[in-house]
């Protein structure tokens, strides 16, 4: 899959434009996706993605801007694995944050040609002030001569409709099968790795420690996590937590994986971990033995785990 970042690069073929902020890529995102890509095999075109290098709160509303289920690369991962051609990843800037309904419209309608459709979930709205909605894009299809898809929203098993909230809610309390069901693939989560304080290196158990800021997690523990790095479905153990055992001053929320044979340096290198059962609860040892032999034990219970 092609990431552009200005309709330019793009060469001149019809274009079929899914819209959305798209976090987690669940369900309901891959039916906006599903239309875009129905279209663009229409007319032989393009199935272009739009979306944004953040969630738009983080500029317009940072107080309220939620945590997100998906890093901007496992978002792009997973748009791609949807089949879509391309992505224009927009930077959301202040001065994005400015442009009017009409202007992105403008935007879109002469920057792509020719534009064939725009595909957006039935309740999406853009624009400065949210001037835009799907009736306000059907007056500038008019104009410019695209279709308009507006899809509705997808309802889960019960009955709810699916969305990115309810799945952040869903992980943030724990309930990861029910996220994985929404997402429609088991939840990950996708960083880098970063250098850590080797703790684990010392107990003869070395970890990847993993940066996760800016993500929504699932409550702090051990779970059994599955890996998957050149080629190898690696099974292990992950700790998110606070490492209540070691004293810190001010202890910093942490996300470390061992896995299970596995040597090599993994520094620096983006992984995704797809989170399992949950093992334990996070838990204050007595010493750093104690901790050592319950480490042994949980990754026991990783390796066993199918």
């Amino acid at each position: 899959m092609r990431v552009i970042r200005a309709p330019n690069e793009l060469a001149d073929r019809p274009v079929a434009i899914a819209i959305g902020v798209f976090d987690g890529v669940h369900l309901g995102h891959q039916q906006v996706l599903s239309h875009a890509m129905a279209d663009a095999r229409e007319c032989n075109g393009v199935a272009l993605a739009v979306t944004f290098d953040k969630h738009p709160s983080q500029i317009i509303a940072p107080a309220r801007a939620p945590r997100l289920i998906y890093s901007l690369s496992q978002k792009l991962r997973e748009i791609e694995r949807c089949g879509i051609n391309a992505t224009w990843v927009i930077t959301f800037d202040e001065a994005f944050s400015l442009v009017s309904a009409h202007e992105f419209v403008q935007m879109l309608a002469t920057g792509f040609h020719p534009l064939k459709s725009v595909s957006v979930g039935e309740s999406f709205s853009f624009g400065h002030k949210r001037q835009g909605n799907v009736a306000f894009l059907r007056t500038m299809a008019g104009e410019f001569g695209f279709e308009v898809n507006p899809v509705p929203e997808v309802d889960s098993a019960g009955g709810q409709v699916i969305s990115s909230s309810r799945i952040r809610e869903a992980i943030r309390t724990g309930q990861i099968v029910e996220a994985s069901s929404l997402l429609g693939r088991s939840y990950s989560i996708t960083g880098k790795v970063i250098e850590g304080e080797k703790l684990g290196r010392k107990l003869g158990y070395p970890t990847a420690n993993i940066e996760v800021a800016g993500l929504v997690l699932p409550p702090t523990g051990v779970y059994a996590v599955t890996v998957q790095i050149e080629g190898h479905k690696l099974r292990g153990a992950a700790n998110l937590g606070y490492r209540p055992t070691i004293k810190h001053s001010s202890p910093q929320l942490v996300f470390e994986v061992h896995l299970l044979d596995w040597q090599s340096d993994l520094y620096g290198r983006e992984i995704e971990v797809t989170i399992g059962r949950k093992l334990r609860d996070e838990m204050k040892f007595a010493s750093l033995d104690e901790l050592k032999t319950q480490i042994a034990i949980d990754l026991q219970n990783a390796r066993s785990d199918a």
